[in-house]
């Protein structure tokens, strides 16, 4: 391919590779039920994992969409799984204290091992394997941190780990512009459309009612709940929860004022050789890397392609204009895949807090579970469980993460206008880190 020509294909598709082959969605009803037990605003993993709960224990759930089921990140994500917390409990023990400190990293190993032992128990069939995840360093400085983490995570929190160095990278992954990093073990991968489709499923065959294309517009408390005023009508509700993660709304104020949205994007290859993508990642594993703006990226579960994303942008931008940006910077870790072009761009909205830590409460009656920082498919999944467990009633759907001060900015009403100048900002700092790590190791 030479360089005039643009790495996209010109019929790629701008929806996400994980849609391709999904099997049919099951048949949902077009108007929704006038009351509910329980009505949940957002059909992706949290609202769907709540609406199990609470329907399979006999409660009128109703889950609403303002676009199809399922439209929104739950089926673009990269399908990576970690522990979803981000803070280390050095941080977390400042903030609360040891004990609340340790429970806090603690639900992030729980919702891990929950969402396979859920995937496996419901027989959700959704490429799920416990693959591991290789964090590579972009500088030495970097793997000197991330292998002292690894240490502290080893002997403090139990968390399986293992060192890199950069002469053994290539057993890892078939890359030289990294300098090492760390494999966690216990980390997975699924195909986040098809568990989003099975969740789907289980949810109506445990009698939920779920309805697209019903935007909810307000919610008024009223006589023993609320009252949702939707597009398709207005709806009485005992109990609502609200799921919308990155496509919060000003539905409710509170909530969008302690959100920042931010675009993350994705790009699948053509097919790709077997012996090319052997080398490339020799251990199946997904992986990151430890720039600011971060990049990740794994093979397809069948092998055949790699899936790369990342922010590649200070503003927002169409998947036409991200695809090549996010071609040039794969190309960059894998030269080899200069040669082939690019079948698929996607982008979704992913939910990042002020505190870089996921969020669930009640406020105003309503209940939430938001903000999982880029790193949502088991945490969501995990809470959306837990607080279908509330709603009936459950002790064990108290978490660590219940309640935590939820903070946001003075002025700030959900715009992060902030955000083109931050993301710019590091986008420069961990090019020249790594330009600079590049040219020292040449010497």
């Amino acid at each position: 391919m030479t360089t005039s020509e643009t790495p996209l294909l010109k019929n790629f598709k701008d929806t996400s590779y994980w849609l391709d082959g999904l099997p049919p969605a099951p048949s949902l009803p077009d108007v929704p039920l006038a009351s509910a037990d329980v009505v949940i605003v957002g059909s992706g993993y949290t609202g769907l994992n709540a609406a199990i709960q609470t329907a399979r224990a006999g409660r009128s759930t109703l889950v609403l969409d303002a676009q199809d089921p399922g439209w929104g990140c739950s089926t673009r994500n990269g399908g990576q799984i970690s522990t979803s917390i981000k803070p280390s409990l050095e941080k977390l023990t400042k903030r609360y204290g040891p004990d609340r400190a340790r429970a806090i990293r603690k639900e992030g190993e729980n919702a891990l091992e929950w969402i396979g032992d859920f995937i496996g128990s419901e027989n959700i069939d959704c490429h799920f394997r416990r693959c591991g995840r290789y964090h590579a360093a972009h500088t030495p400085a970097h793997f000197e941190e991330i292998a002292r983490n690894a240490e502290d995570l080893r002997k403090h929190e139990g968390i399986e780990t293992h060192v890199v160095p950069r002469q053994d990278q290539r057993s890892e992954l078939g890359s030289d512009v990294y300098f090492g990093g760390v494999v966690f073990e216990r980390h997975a991968a699924l195909d986040p459309a098809r568990y989003h489709r099975g969740l789907l499923d289980i949810a109506v065959r445990a009698g939920a009612h779920v309805t697209g294309h019903c935007a909810v517009s307000d919610i008024a408390k009223d006589t023993g709940g609320f009252v949702l005023t939707t597009s398709k009508g207005t709806i009485k509700a005992r109990d609502v929860i609200i799921a919308t993660n990155g496509y919060t709304t000003s539905l409710m104020p509170w909530l969008q004022r302690r959100i920042i949205p931010i675009g993350s994007y994705i790009i699948a290859t053509e097919p790709l050789p077997g012996d090319l993508m052997d080398r490339l990642f020799p251990t199946d594993r997904i992986a990151s890397d430890t720039c600011k703006v971060i990049y990740y990226y794994r093979p397809s579960p069948d092998r055949t392609r790699i899936l790369f994303g990342g922010r590649v942008s200070a503003t927002e931008t169409n998947n036409a204009v991200s695809g090549p940006k996010l071609y040039a910077d794969m190309c960059r870790i894998f030269p080899e895949l200069a040669a082939y072009r690019v079948t698929h761009s996607w982008s979704g909205k992913v939910a990042y807090t002020f505190d870089e830590l996921a969020h669930t409460g009640v406020h105003d009656g309503v209940h939430y579970a938001m903000g999982y920082c880029g790193s949502g498919v088991s945490m969501a999944s995990y809470l959306g469980m837990r607080l279908g467990q509330k709603i009936l009633g459950l002790p064990e759907g108290r978490t660590a993460i219940d309640n935590l001060p939820n903070p946001t900015r003075p002025f700030y009403r959900g715009n992060p206008w902030f955000l083109p100048a931050t993301v710019a900002w590091y986008r420069r700092k961990d090019r020249a880190e790594y330009q600079k790590a590049a040219a020292s190791n040449q010497k």
